[in-house]
């Protein structure tokens, strides 16, 4: 049993274009060239920090003209918030941080600048305890059982 059972076999085969290579232009030009479906898309923000990107209030904010503007908070509600908060030993930043929110959401709607949010218009009637929505502004809230 001097011979084995091993045959030998020789594959020639070429390696495929990497990753890089298929994306460069001149890959894209020469199999199009060669007459191959090449697929092409653009993603949109790819490799950017979504964290900075700009806020949809922001947008209209920007896009905001003289004929076109957006309902602020009044300054009266302002004003309820400010001495709400400040009835209740609270400075801005200690009730951004009692409703999950920015310090400078806080002082945007103290200030009357800020577009008006009924989510974050919540937030601070329940903290501070009185009204800011409706016709009696500045009145407590009545405390009574919850509607289910």
């Amino acid at each position: 049993m001097a011979e084995s059972d091993w045959d030998t076999v020789t594959v020639l085969r070429k390696k495929g274009p990497t990753a890089a290579q298929a994306k460069s232009k001149q890959a894209i030009l020469a199999a199009q060239r060669r007459g191959e479906d090449v697929e092409t898309s653009k993603k949109w923000a790819a490799g950017q920090n979504k964290q900075h990107s700009i806020t949809k209030n922001t947008a209209k904010l920007d896009r905001e003209t003289e004929e076109l503007h957006h309902d602020r908070v009044t300054l009266e509600v302002g004003k309820v918030i400010q001495q709400g908060r400040q009835g209740k030993g609270l400075t801005q930043k200690d009730l951004a941080t009692k409703i999950n929110e920015k310090p400078q959401v806080i002082a945007d709607y103290e200030s009357g600048r800020a577009i008006p949010n009924n989510q974050v218009l919540g937030k601070i009637e329940r903290a501070i305890g009185l009204k800011l929505r409706g016709k009696d502004i500045g009145k407590p809230i009545e405390k009574g059982p919850r509607a289910k």
